[in-house]
């Protein structure tokens, strides 16, 4: 049922372990999707004097970012931030960067302790999987903020090449066809060959080993993907079905992602 309190909320449920909140539009969802962000960040500052956080970067998030980067009442002066992926081969200056991304989209907006940088143009590409890795240990992340891809990824762990029990915590993938499709789609690169064919990723295990994840899954592209990730197989042909046995998620939809459960 929907509840008068939270403006545009349709329903809630649960999938095995995974919370699902649905809501009418794109703007319901990134409000209440960006509150239980800060509430948690706020929340870690306030029992730790710090916060760490791992933020996705693509088109379905910016509205969530934007949102969240205007709320006032948070100290990022005492939050670290991490990305989850870059493409393999591209500058921070690309326009398709996601370092470039979230410099624009919060770092522009909000002067965080520090936003540690995936080098996709790294001259040993493993070697920086590796240094990454070991910045990730440093401290527990408090909060992973993610989505779910058209074929169903989370970051860049494509069905191809997603494992639930993955040993390393940053690896070099490949891309598979239906996601360098997305990334056309989404108008990151003018052509299908103009998408890397690889990239660098943090994978399955280091991402839900977040305190917290809040996954932000808004627009009827992911609709099919969403459906997949709550009713169907819990394996790799959808990376995202690994979302139902972490009970520290929180699945944010709106009526257009939701339309085909």
């Amino acid at each position: 049922m929907a509840n008068p309190s939270e403006p545009g909320l349709r329903t809630t449920f649960q999938v095995e372990a995974l919370s699902v909140r649905v809501y009418e539009r794109l703007e319901d969802l990134a409000v209440a999707a960006a509150h239980a962000a800060h509430d948690c960040l706020r929340e870690a500052v306030s029992r730790q004097r710090q916060a760490t956080a791992i933020l996705a970067s693509a088109a379905s998030q910016v509205k969530f970012l934007e949102v969240l980067t205007g709320l006032s009442g948070l100290d990022w002066f005492r939050v670290t931030l991490f990305h989850m992926d870059e493409y393999l081969g591209i500058s921070d200056q690309h326009p398709a960067s996601f370092r470039r991304f979230l410099r624009e989209h919060v770092m522009q907006k909000v002067m965080p302790r520090t936003c540690h940088d995936l080098a996709g143009d790294a001259l040993d590409s493993i070697q920086e999987c590796d240094r990454y890795a070991g910045l990730l240990r440093v401290q527990p992340i408090d909060l992973c903020c993610l989505g779910i891809g058209e074929n169903g990824h989370v970051a860049f762990n494509d069905p191809p090449v997603a494992d639930f029990s993955d040993p390393r915590a940053v690896k070099i993938v490949k891309l598979d066809e239906a996601c360098r499709r997305q990334q056309v789609g989404e108008g990151a690169f003018p052509s299908f060959d103009a998408v890397p064919q690889y990239a660098l990723t943090l994978t399955i295990p280091a991402l839900c080993a977040a305190k917290r994840l809040i996954c932000v899954v808004p627009e009827r592209r992911k609709a099919q993907a969403v459906r997949n990730a709550l009713w169907g197989p819990l394996q790799t042909t959808c990376p995202a079905s690994i979302l139902r046995r972490q009970p520290h998620a929180t699945l944010y939809l709106d009526a257009e992602s939701a339309s085909l459960l």
